[in-house]
């Protein structure tokens, strides 16, 4: 059986900005300030990396692009995997039915 996906958080600039500000002004380390907020230590260091690169321009944008039809993927494999078991239980079903015949 496969795992589901969370989806993913998204963050605004403002808390962005404040978490780097956080991380470069406060003697704390960036894992307590990290867990504090509720994300991951990488993730200030990769927002860190992308204000020092862009500046102003720094996350700009409305994150990771969304896949536009990622919920009919979603609902198509759910619909899959319910087919799927409709049919084991009527190959189950022929069988048993099948045996009765003979």
């Amino acid at each position: 059986m496969t795992r589901k996906r969370k989806p993913y958080k998204t963050y605004t600039k403002e808390f962005k900005l404040e978490a780097v500000r956080l991380m470069d002004e406060s003697d704390r380390p960036a894992t307590d300030i990290a867990m504090e907020l509720g994300i991951r230590r990488n993730q200030l260091y990769k927002w860190k990396e992308q204000l020092s690169n862009k500046g102003n321009k720094a996350f700009e944008g409305p994150g990771r692009p969304k896949k536009q039809d990622q919920s009919e993927v979603t609902t198509l494999r759910q619909e899959n995997e319910r087919l799927k078991e409709e049919l084991e239980i009527l190959k189950k079903a022929a069988a048993y039915f099948a045996r009765d015949l003979k």
